[in-house]
């Protein structure tokens, strides 16, 4: 895809991830479309996108309601004209022990991190699809991948949208529509001190959302399906091959963690 004139519609663009790329792409010349939940910082990256994109805009939405997730999706479609790119980026973290789960929670993050973005890339699938062309670009996790100690609703939402890109990229694979799955590792985000959360297990090195944001560049620009940022392909792999020794060095990190 190229960058440069292109229409791409960013979730999660308040901060973090999502403002970085946003920012990056108004720079490489895309009208960017902004959502997010918080209008003051949404206005704030808009600010910055239109000093390189004049016609960018924002919505100021909360993805958890589904619904209105893919009103948004149609709305930037018709004030673009089209939309060259979604990029479902927009997530909530959820470290929380299994034993203190409830449904409600569980319910509220797989809203967010995956009917949200299932629901924007269904509302958009036909008119792209006439288009003969299209991107939809899905920021998983590598907890996604990986099922991680005190993510179990998190790990289950990543899952869900890592098998509905890989499936969709099937079943779209002749239809000029393109599919990216991202998957992050640790980001220098404020995702690590988000209130109603549990301390994180990971306290290693974390990379900037500027170098995320350029990693998701590299696969809109690019043309394979998976990327992971930074490489962690081969932990994935090792995993997949036994998962066995995975659970066990997880569970040994959590029962370290609890003391």
């Amino acid at each position: 895809m190229k960058i440069e004139g292109s229409r791409v519609l960013v979730t999660g663009a308040s901060s973090g991830i999502g403002a970085a790329l946003a920012r990056m792409l108004a720079q490489r010349g895309a009208t960017v479309g902004l959502v997010a939940r918080r209008e003051d910082r949404l206005a704030e990256v808009l600010a910055d996108c239109r000093a390189e994109a004049p016609d960018s805009r924002l919505w100021v939405a909360d993805l958890a309601d589904v619904e209105r997730a893919g009103q948004v999706a149609i709305e930037a479609w018709d004030a673009f004209g089209h939309l060259d790119c979604l990029v479902n980026n927009a997530g909530v973290p959820m470290r929380r022990h299994t034993t203190k789960l409830d449904h409600e929670t569980l319910e509220w993050v797989m809203r967010v991190n995956f009917f949200a973005p299932a629901q924007m890339a269904m509302v958009l699938l036909a008119r792209m699809a006439a288009r003969g062309e299209g991107m939809i670009v899905n920021v998983s996790s590598v907890a996604g991948r990986l099922g991680n100690a005190n993510e179990a609703a998190y790990s289950a939402s990543k899952f869900a949208l890592c098998g509905w890109s890989e499936a969709i990229a099937v079943d779209l694979y002749d239809t000029g529509i393109q599919i990216r799955l991202v998957n992050p590792g640790p980001i220098d985000t404020e995702i690590w001190d988000l209130p109603d959360n549990d301390d994180p297990l990971y306290s290693g090195p974390k990379i900037s959302p500027e170098e995320m944001a350029e990693g998701i560049v590299a696969a809109m620009e690019g043309e394979s399906f998976e990327h992971y940022v930074p490489d962690m392909r081969g932990i994935v792999e090792a995993k997949t091959k036994d998962p066995d020794p995975f659970i066990k060095g997880m569970a040994a990190m959590l029962r370290s963690a609890s003391g």
